[in-house]
């Protein structure tokens, strides 16, 4: 992803908000709602101690379609029109060898750049132009693949975006147009007289989405003129029972719930005595992992896999780009592993000099790179290694059952200095090459994300 010509943030304290503009019908009539309010806003202030909004567009480039340099630079121009702050994306989905439909791997794409976006620029709220009849179009899909409770809920109007770890604010995905129809936002457009862009694809009726909105959904507001709207409650009357469902996961999963993953033993037992109870709890927890809803004949035969496992026994399941792992009498999900070789770096991060932390010295580390005596190893299996003070080095293998690492984590990469290995990743450091004084470096492996 690249990014440029973005603005600069205001030195003063602000909350910000962001919206997503594609510069279709609905971003741009969001974008002019959230405008009109500020300046409201501005002229309604009755004290100067109030934090300022501060609004950003963002702009998401595909690269999809001959138009999207134009699109991108029409967004670019409208944000300055409203003269508020702008940056964007650029996507690179065009390659065919990647596995997924293009629209899929769009769809998450642009989610993934908006989430980085966001962190960024330290936004707390960003906008989506979603509207009912997208509502209604996202319902009759999930009808089609035969979805449940949890599908057929639609688009919710509030969301958490997944962040990492270390972002210490939240970020909330929110759409605020879920209640209006199309007709509705054509209409203040009218009025306010707006310019927008008509996306060719959408004509494209190769898109299921699109031939839904150009065949199916006329036809049913022909039968009942209230079609969309209704389709839309229909929505939200299944959110209020995923809500219910998902507060008896909790109850039901009260001992099989654990931070770890799912305690196998009670599951079983679970399903033994109630197999709905059962796989409400299994989508709850594929949900609080962000992994998508199975499909019941893929539900089914998890089902009969566990049934026939033993809990010493090791288990794996692909699923929505992850790994389902039994080991240890857990269910547990874990990230696809990648090679030690290809999937990472050891980086070195500065620690400050008050802190009490240990560390490896720096003088040694950038002595050893100009000798070419740091070095990046796969494991070979035969390596020793002092954990802590007062203790024996022990093989790679021994320490990693004393540490309960998982099997599938124990290819791990190791780091030499000067021929000796300092540290291996997801165990630790050589104690006896840590020093607690002085300028140090807390060596520090980094996986690449899975593509």
């Amino acid at each position: 992803m690249v990014s440029s010509r973005k603005s600069k943030a205001s030195p003063k304290p602000s909350k910000r908000i962001a919206v997503a503009l594609s510069g279709g019908l609905d971003s741009v009539v969001l974008l002019d709602i959230v405008c009109q309010a500020q300046q409201k806003n501005k002229s309604n202030t009755k004290t100067l101690s109030e934090v300022p909004v501060e609004i950003w567009a963002f702009h998401i480039h595909h690269g999809l379609q001959k138009g999207a340099d134009q699109w991108l630079l029409f967004c670019e121009k409208l944000a300055s029109k409203y003269k508020i702050h702008f940056d964007f994306r650029l996507l690179h989905l065009a390659d065919s060898k990647v596995a997924g439909n293009v629209e899929a791997r769009a769809r998450a794409g642009r989610y993934e750049a908006l989430t980085d976006l966001c962190v960024e620029h330290g936004i707390n709220d960003l906008l989506l132009a979603h509207h009912q009849n997208d509502q209604a179009e996202t319902v009759l899909l999930q009808l089609l693949r035969g979805a449940g409770v949890a599908g057929l809920s639609g688009m919710g109007a509030n969301k958490e975006l997944a962040v990492t770890e270390d972002q210490v604010a939240k970020i909330h995905l929110r759409r605020p147009l879920l209640d209006q129809s199309r007709a509705d936002l054509q209409t203040y457009a009218k009025q306010h007289r707006l310019k927008w862009i008509e996306d060719p694809s959408n004509q494209d009726i190769r898109y299921r989405r699109n031939a839904l909105r150009k065949h199916i959904i006329p036809g049913l507001e022909k039968i009942q003129p209230d079609a969309i709207a209704n389709l839309a409650r229909s929505a939200q009357l299944m959110a209020d029972t995923q809500t219910l469902l998902d507060r008896l996961a909790r109850q039901d999963g009260e001992a099989i719930l654990q931070e770890s993953g799912l305690n196998l033993k009670f599951l079983l037992n679970l399903a033994k005595q109630d197999l709905p109870a059962a796989n409400n709890l299994m989508r709850y927890w594929l949900k609080l992992n962000d992994l998508a809803m199975p499909s019941r004949e893929r539900l089914q035969s998890w089902w009969s896999d566990l049934s026939r496992v033993k809990a010493d026994s090791r288990l794996e399941w692909q699923h929505d780009e992850s790994t389902i792992r039994l080991w240890r009498g857990q269910l547990r999900v874990t990230p696809q592993v990648v090679n030690p070789e290809e999937g990472g770096s050891w980086v070195f991060r500065p620690i400050p000099a008050r802190s009490k932390a240990p560390g490896i010295a720096v003088e040694w580390l950038a002595d050893s790179q100009k000798r070419g005596g740091v070095e990046f190893r796969a494991r070979q299996g035969s390596e020793k290694f002092q954990l802590k003070p007062g203790t024996p080095r022990k093989t790679l293998k021994n320490l990693f059952q004393e540490g309960a690492v998982a099997p599938w984590l124990r290819q791990a990469p190791l780091l030499y200095i000067d021929g000796e290995l300092i540290a291996v990743a997801g165990l630790g450091l050589s104690y006896p090459h840590l020093q607690a004084s002085g300028k140090r470096v807390l060596p520090e492996w980094v996986q690449n994300p899975v593509k």
